[in-house]
């Protein structure tokens, strides 16, 4: 990791609601914190938790059933650290699962990792707990796919969320990467396939729109 990764890592980390205010009930807002792939969203997730648990408040961490990489209900960082969540699929009622998580005592910030994987559903559901349940949600996820595409999830956090802030790296060419493309094994880049396919360094790398329209052939 690069000095000025970890800079913008830490930057990021930072820039959380300030743990007092937002326990507060009038400090709730659904918050959307977007990148692209290889960006550090999960370091920044972990820490802000990490800030607010030092404190003595408590979170509730979730993430996509469907990514095992860390293994089942588990979030992690590519710098090694993690933490064990709930999962969610499709059929998850987010509202329902945050009620059941309140009534076990008090709750400072919910965190939702891969929240690009949610539904339109889903997303009104986390608003619904902001509005009526009174309690910060914080999401980390991708905002477009390798064909330079919203996510459904993220086109509904895009649409509703109270706060939006970028994660952020860099291009080989040393500009902020927007993009991302999908390789297979050789290296070669695809420009077809299904929206959703798990998969790390191996699988995606991160560019400026400039090297992502040249590594896909200029075309949409």
């Amino acid at each position: 990791m690069t000095l000025q990764i970890f800079c913008t890592l830490l930057r990021n980390a930072f820039l959380i609601p300030v743990p007092i205010a937002a326990y507060h009930a009038a400090m709730a807002k659904l918050y959307f914190n977007y990148s692209t792939m290889n960006a550090g969203k999960s370091t920044v997730l972990l820490q802000a938790s990490h800030n607010y648990r030092e404190r003595g408040m408590q979170t509730y961490l979730l993430t996509a059933q469907l990514d095992r990489r860390a293994g089942e209900g588990r979030i992690a960082s590519r710098i090694g650290i993690s933490d064990k969540a709930d999962t969610f699929d499709s059929a998850s009622n987010l509202l329902e699962m945050l009620k059941t998580r309140l009534s076990a005592g008090p709750l400072a910030c919910v965190f939702i990792d891969e929240a690009q994987f949610l539904n339109e559903d889903q997303v009104w559901q986390l608003a619904r707990a902001v509005d009526d349940l009174k309690v910060p949600v914080m999401c980390y996820g991708l905002r477009v796919d390798f064909q330079g595409k919203l996510f459904p999830g993220s086109a509904a956090l895009l649409a509703l969320a109270d706060e939006m802030r970028e994660v952020r790296t860099i291009c080989h060419c040393g500009k902020k990467a927007t993009m991302v493309v999908r390789q297979d094994e050789h290296g070669t880049v695809l420009k077809d396939g299904a929206q959703v396919q798990i998969g790390g360094n191996e699988t995606y790398v991160s560019l400026c729109r400039r090297h992502w329209r040249e590594a896909m052939g200029d075309c949409p």
